[in-house]
């Protein structure tokens, strides 16, 4: 169920005409695959922050598969921010995540940081990911328009919700309509968080525009405990889907090791997880009912 448009959203948004919610398109679904993101299926994607290792890879696949996880994750080119970071395996990192698409069936989600790439990871990933630093890298957006591959948008560390719409239509204007929104935390003053998880954002985005939205809750918190609990209110205020970092060893990864839940703990969560999907099915098809019902409040 989405929220009641605020008379202060009123044309606020609707100058992204592409992305923006109309009686025309008030919602979307793209298509990865054989699953429908912004459907009725809530979709996770799971996996490591980057790929190490043949074996790390495999395993990781494996097991967030039979834990329900239908996209598997792995960056194998890391914008780290620090130069002696691990950066990762680049093509080589590709051809893993390919392996182990061919071996669990699992769809692929990798980020792409440079237009001069986007041709190559096109030929190995399911969908695109542009991450926090490149949500206003308008030469990447724009040849993101030009492939025939979904994108996963991920709002920037300081953008307002208009600027992240912004560039969502960027990428739309250029040709590509397949876009997914994902509110991965917002850098406030607070340090207990490495991210500040801006919860309202999901059922703002879903009232505005017709585009799926999905949460990143490993980096909105930077703390492996709270990922269980802001992968459930997700759920709660009606997100399209997750995406998590997992890890066999977080402890010994080679980036961010202290958001990544092991195997055991993302099986815990997805369990979970399930009465709270159930509760947002049921919000889903009593929301039509109930804004009848409220209309005059």
């Amino acid at each position: 169920m989405t929220a009641r448009m605020n008379p202060k959203w009123n044309g606020h948004f609707s100058c992204f005409d592409l992305v923006a919610k109309t009686t025309a398109c008030s919602r979307s679904v793209v298509q990865v695959r054989d699953l429908e993101i912004g459907g009725n299926e809530f979709v996770v994607m799971a996996g490591p922050c980057a790929v190490e290792s043949e074996s790390q890879l495999l395993q990781t696949a494996e097991a967030v598969a039979r834990a329900g996880a239908q996209v598997l994750r792995g960056g194998a080119y890391k914008p780290r921010s620090s130069p002696y970071a691990f950066q990762g395996l680049g093509v080589e990192g590709l051809k893993l995540l390919r392996k182990a698409r061919e071996e669990t069936g699992l769809a692929i989600i990798t980020e792409v940081m440079s237009e001069e790439d986007v041709d190559l990871i096109a030929e190995y990933a399911d969908v695109m990911q542009v991450g926090t630093r490149n949500m206003e890298n308008y030469t990447l957006l724009e040849a993101l328009g030009g492939c025939r591959r979904p994108v996963l948008l991920k709002r920037g560390l300081t953008a307002t919700l208009e600027e992240f719409l912004r560039s969502a239509q960027v990428i739309a204007m250029a040709g590509n309509a397949q876009i997914i929104l994902c509110e991965r935390g917002i850098r406030t003053f607070e340090t207990a968080t490495r991210n500040t998880l801006d919860i309202a954002a999901v059922p703002v985005l879903k009232t505005v525009s017709h585009l799926p939205v999905i949460v990143d809750p490993s980096h909105a918190a930077g703390v492996r405990s709270l990922v269980p609990v802001l992968s459930r209110a997700a759920a709660v205020v009606g997100a399209d889907g997750l995406l998590v970092e997992v890890h066999p060893s977080p402890e010994q990864a080679l980036s961010d090791g202290n958001q990544s839940l092991n195997f055991a703990e993302f099986r815990h969560m997805m369990a979970d997880l399930q009465p709270y999907l159930e509760l947002q099915q049921e919000s889903r098809q009593l929301g039509p009912q109930l804004l009848a019902a409220g209309g005059a409040d």
